[in-house]
């Protein structure tokens, strides 16, 4: 467990509460302070839980790709195995895969000339 999703978790909870409190209160700026708190801390939690995921991917790539290569010469058998067991799954990480070579090979765009008149 991420210690994003923890913190996530805390803000969420304090937020409803400081919410709760503006609402009985009927403080206007405590509630919408605390409705701010609960978003931040339900943001923070989906990141930390992106991250876990993120993390548990690249480790289950870099078990998979270790058992392939232990198991065949080349692994294609493994890899063609991999994906008629999970095809969504091998579209997802090959499309990261393609994401990023894109943006590795992309070029910065060429500036354009202002013309200035003085």
């Amino acid at each position: 467990m991420d210690k994003d999703r923890i913190a996530g978790a805390a803000k969420d909870w304090a937020g409803k509460a400081e919410g709760a409190v503006g609402d009985m209160a009927g403080d206007a700026d405590t509630e919408a302070a605390g409705r701010v708190r609960e978003a931040a801390g339900k943001v923070q939690n989906l990141y930390g839980q992106a991250k876990d995921v993120a993390r548990e991917a690249a480790d289950g790539a870099a078990d998979f790709a270790k058992k392939a290569v232990q198991n065949t010469g080349d692994g294609s058998e493994a890899l063609a195995k991999m994906v008629q067991d999970n095809p969504l799954g091998s579209l997802l990480m090959a499309g990261a895969v393609g994401f990023a070579l894109a943006l590795l090979m992309r070029r910065p765009a060429p500036r354009q000339k202002r013309w200035r008149y003085y």
